[in-house]
C-alpha cells in the first residue's frame, strides 16, 4: 500500500487509523480466504515505527491457532525498508456460513 499525503495525521506521519484499517484488511482476506465466512472478534495494534509519505507498507498475515469456530492471524505491517510499523494479533470468529451465502 503506498502511502499518500491524504494518509497522514497532523504530525505528517501515517494515521494509526490507516495502518489499522490495513492490517484488518490482510485479516478479512486471510481469515475468509477457504471460502468460510469469518467476522473479526478482536484485534490489537502495536505501533512500532512511525510511517511517512511515499513508504509503502507490506502486510503479511501468518495462521497461528484455528479452532472449530476461531482463529487467530498474526499480521506484521512493515515498509519498504522491511522495517516493522506495526504489529497486529487479530481473532475471528467463524460464522458457520460461506462467503458466497452473504
Amino acid at each position: 500500500m503506498p502511502i499518500k499525503k491524504d494518509m497522514l495525521n497532523g504530525l505528517k506521519t501515517v494515521h494509526g487509523g490507516v495502518t489499522f484499517a490495513f492490517a484488518d484488511s490482510a485479516l478479512a482476506f486471510s481469515s475468509n480466504n477457504t471460502g468460510d465466512a469469518a467476522v473479526a472478534l478482536n484485534c490489537i495494534i502495536n505501533f512500532t515505527k512511525a510511517g511517512k509519505e511515499g513508504d509503502v507498507f507490506r502486510a503479511e498475515s501468518v495462521l497461528v491457532n484455528n479452532t472449530r469456530k476461531t482463529a487467530v492471524y498474526d499480521i506484521q505491517i512493515t515498509n519498504q525498508n522491511k522495517e516493522l510499523i506495526a504489529k497486529f494479533v487479530g481473532t475471528v470468529y467463524k460464522i458457520g456460513k460461506k462467503v458466497t451465502e452473504l
